[in-house]
């Protein structure tokens, strides 16, 4: 007998499982991911135990079948794709006939479903197999519900996290998928109590604002670019709100969640030098293209996708953040930022959007969920913010019309953004500061060596001496370095320079980077070089030791450009040029500095991120000294 043998259906199962199901959040993942391809508008998601013990997902979609259940359940069965040609073309979130077989190989799984409301079919499985199907009677749509995750693979259970952290992952999730269909309402219960709850009225922003709170994200601004081919919008946070990690950043490709290295960096490097260093955005981007244009069959999770000139989306993304960054006022408010924490990690709001009077009725035969919904949630350290949404029960008949708190909303935000953006035709000039929105800056003095008093018309600022001049220097050394000129010093004595024998091949291969900036290095040996002359913007004094950084920048990251070679330079120039803490000013030299800040292209924060200057508004000044009060009760204790 032969060695090589079929393996049996139950252990391919598990062994696609081990692909497709690596957590609960996994199955959350899938399961709602069709009823989204169902076209449901709401989806209600709840767990138990974090997702080990059940997991429960309910749609209003189009349903499956009762002849198509059994099947369904097998490996590799769809009805998404049928030709070569639909491989190429996906336009739903599922298609690889792998999740409801894989979820069902590990779990003990039943499903009630009906495609028209009138009837319905209730099946359960354990590992795969099927052990009873009857009618059964639900509105249209499906229920599947998961229990025993991993209960004939125990092993699995040895890579599971703490609850905690598995709760996370599923909330990610949904989170994720909420903003990729803002138009589906979504509804995350865990052991009884709300999680997540989105208002599935199709308006992004709100349903940002059910994630990350109402704060960011009515500060946060609106972006569009696109050509022919690709159509790039979404919201990014203000360079002052930000967080620690890129999880943040949210991609979403025709309407599914990704992950992409080169398009996250993209977000970070519109902001150019506003973000401070190891910071990194709140964002949503939202990417249109013809499913002609990537392959999303490279990965089984499908999170992972090959994209058609993935370099010119980028560059996309990164034009319209810069553009929209180039008109805006970024001046950090003083007073603001003494209290508030929006850009340290706090934890992300839960439950911001609550539907009231919300109806589910309709789901009393499954699970008789038909208490109404509570106006607060108790023992929630999480800020809960309440905005009424129009609301459809399952069957998708609005239950109110759209309420007066909704629009009180949109005219919020249109408001806040009417004070604090520019007009659409301002430009970004270097020579008028008016087109930047930054304040004309009267001087008054300085404080302990370190930092600058200014005045305008509509406050006081404190001006960070060196930032400023930072600032100033970098925006003039990216330009001197971007020359290219053959203006070169030579050096009365020149500089040796011995590496390593893997150092000295890297350099010898990336001399065309060093001498796009100007400088030459001879070989002097085998693993030596030898510097006669350098560009003349060098600091006296510094020469070496500038030298020695700007070859450190080829050796620390080998695929480096020359446009960020450049960049790295111009910033490292610019700050060791520029004046330091406690060194005194004259007033003609604070003068000199602050108009010079004035003509930056961006005046608002150093190359390194942080804020040159902070705001103290003729409002914040009223309120320290009490010229605005709230009004006192004037009736008389009785």
């Amino acid at each position: 007998m032969g060695l090589i043998h079929e393996l049996p259906v139950e252990l391919s199962n598990q062994i696609a499982a081990g692909e497709v199901i690596e957590r609960p959040a996994s199955v959350v993942k899938e399961l709602v991911e069709n009823a989204i391809d169902a076209k449901a508008t709401q989806v209600l998601i709840t767990v138990k135990q974090s997702g080990l013990k059940s997991i429960e997902v309910n749609d209003n979609g189009a349903g499956i079948g009762a002849d198509d259940v059994e099947i369904a359940f097998q490996p590799h069965t769809t009805s998404k794709i049928s030709t070569d040609h639909d491989l190429f073309n996906v336009r739903t979130l599922g298609f690889r006939g792998e999740a409801l077989a894989s979820i069902a190989s590990v779990s003990k799984l039943t499903i009630v479903t009906s495609t028209d409301g009138k009837s319905a079919v209730r099946a359960e499985f354990a590992g795969n197999t099927l052990l009873n199907k009857e009618t059964h009677a639900r509105s249209k749509g499906t229920t599947i519900t998961v229990e025993d995750l991993f209960f004939n693979t125990p092993a699995r259970l040895k890579y599971v996290k703490s609850l905690h952290t598995e709760l996370n992952k599923i909330v990610d999730i949904v989170d994720r998928l909420a903003m990729g269909h803002p138009e589906v309402s979504f509804r995350l219960i865990h052991e009884g109590k709300d999680v997540v709850w989105t208002s599935g009225n199709d308006n992004l922003q709100q349903t940002m604002a059910g994630i990350y709170g109402r704060t960011i994200a009515s500060h946060m601004f609106e972006f569009e670019n696109s050509d022919e081919d690709y159509t790039i919008k979404g919201y990014f946070s203000k360079p002052d709100t930000t967080r620690s990690n890129r999880s943040y950043i949210s991609l979403i490709l025709n309407g599914r969640y990704i992950r992409n290295y080169q398009l996250a960096n993209a977000v970070i490097r519109g902001y150019g030098s506003k973000l401070m260093v190891g910071r990194f955005p709140i964002a949503v981007i939202d990417i249109t293209l013809d499913p002609s244009l990537v392959d999303i069959n490279v990965h089984p999770t499908k999170q992972e996708v090959r994209l058609t000139n993935e370099g010119h989306i980028a560059d996309l993304i990164s034009e319209g953040i810069k553009n929209k960054l180039s008109n805006q006022n970024l001046i950090p408010d003083a007073v603001k930022n003494l209290d508030r924490k929006t850009t340290t990690d706090q934890p992300k709001a839960k439950v911001v959007y609550k539907p009231e009077q919300i109806s589910f009725d309709d789901l009393s035969m499954m699970n008789q969920i038909n208490e109404p919904m509570p106006t607060k949630i108790p023992d929630k350290k999480e800020p809960v913010i309440k905005v009424q949404a129009p609301a459809k029960n399952l069957l998708g008949t609005p239950i109110f019309d759209e309420p007066d708190h909704l629009k009180e909303w949109d005219e919020r935000l249109a408001q806040e953004k009417e004070t604090k953006v520019l007009p659409a035709d301002s430009t970004d000039s270097s020579e008028d500061s008016s087109d930047t929105g930054f304040p004309e800056l009267r001087y008054i003095g300085q404080i302990h060596g370190t930092y600058l008093v200014a005045e305008s018309n509509e406050g006081f600022y404190l001006v960070d001496q060196h930032a400023a001049q930072e600032r100033v220097n970098y925006e003039y050394y990216r330009k001197e370095i971007g020359k290219v000129s053959n203006d070169q010093q030579r050096l009365l004595v020149p500089i040796v320079l011995d590496y390593p024998n893997s150092e000295s091949i890297l350099i010898r291969e990336k001399k065309p980077i060093l001498e796009d900036i100007g400088l030459y290095l001879d070989d002097f040996g085998q693993n030596s070089f030898v510097v006669n002359t350098h560009p003349t913007w060098f600091v006296e004094g510094q020469e070496e030791s500038t030298i020695r950084e700007m070859i450190d920048y080829v050796l620390n990251d080998s695929k480096i450009s020359v446009a960020a070679f450049r960049e790295k330079n111009a910033i490292m120039m610019s700050c060791k040029r520029a004046i330091k803490a406690n060194h005194h000013l004259d007033d003609v030299q604070a003068i000199e500095l602050l108009n010079n800040l004035t003509k930056a292209e961006n005046p608002y924060n150093c190359p390194h991120g942080r804020p040159v200057l902070v705001e103290f508004s003729n409002k914040d000044l009223e309120k320290m000294f009490k010229r605005i009060q709230d009004p006192h009760d004037t009736r008389e204790s009785e």
